[in-house]
């Protein structure tokens, strides 16, 4: 095979005392980094601390804004924002974590969206706009990441931005190509082998195998993989393994 896809996580979801998964350890094996912005989860000192780690790994740095909802760390719906609420949100966050890298001497590279936030813009066309005016207002350069075969594609390729397609390693697929809601029953895929073998279908085909059996075309252009389960670095390190012998090459989708 000569397809390469990106592999990301979502990290830098600790704060104060509290610590969220093992990203030092799934930083040597993704090629991306979706970094909390405070509002989901994170705190300052531990953007800066992501930053610098992925600086020092040679991942690339994205922003990973959210709903303004710590308590239930950006999964629950939050109703009756307008756009312009929504935009001004999620500027705040991709600033924040903008000036956090110039500040180390780097950049932010791409954004995505967290959690509820997420699965609200890959369904209303009105969210993923303003999702998309954020991005482009904060950095007309920015790699906008979307769900592929969503309504946050279309609100991006809308826009004239530069997109990554994104699969997920660990989760179900309803037939319209959203995620089946983490309250149903195999939503989240724990297994490591099952997620593997998924994965390098889904780069292989060009295809996302739905609950139902159906087949989404798409061509992803990078897989998340979750970093706050217990099993998600065993889960991380299998795709990386099983892509590498397939002959897939792993690597950053903004670089060069």
């Amino acid at each position: 095979m000569s397809k390469t896809v990106d592999l990301n996580a979502d990290l830098g979801e600790s704060f104060g005392a509290w610590t969220m998964g093992n990203d030092a350890a799934l930083l040597d094996i993704v090629t991306s980094a979706n970094i909390a912005c405070g509002f989901h989860a994170g705190d300052p000192k531990v953007m800066t601390d992501t930053v610098r780690l992925c600086q020092q790994k040679g991942v690339g740095i994205g922003a990973h804004p959210g709903f303004d909802d710590i308590r239930g760390f950006g999964r629950r719906r939050i109703l009756g924002m307008s756009g312009e609420e929504t935009k001004a949100m999620l500027l705040y966050q991709i600033g924040a974590l903008q000036a956090i890298a110039r500040g180390e001497g780097t950049k932010v590279r791409h954004v995505k969206l967290h959690g509820a936030l997420s699965n609200m813009a890959s369904e209303d066309a009105a969210i993923s706009d303003a999702y998309v005016a954020a991005a482009k207002a904060a950095d007309q350069e920015l790699i906008v990441v979307a769900m592929a075969t969503t309504e946050l594609e279309q609100a991006v390729l809308r826009a004239n931005m530069a997109i990554a397609r994104e699969l997920y390693a660990d989760r179900a697929y309803n037939p319209d190509g959203t995620l089946v809601s983490r309250g149903q029953p195999g939503a989240m895929i724990h297994d490591a082998e099952v997620a593997s073998e998924r994965v390098l279908r889904m780069v292989e085909e060009q295809a996302i195998t739905a609950v139902d059996g159906s087949k989404i075309p798409t061509a992803g252009d990078t897989v998340c993989v979750h970093g706050d389960g217990p099993e998600a670095l065993r889960i991380a390190e299998q795709i990386r393994t099983r892509l590498d012998k397939a002959g897939v090459s792993v690597k950053s989708f903004g670089a060069g």
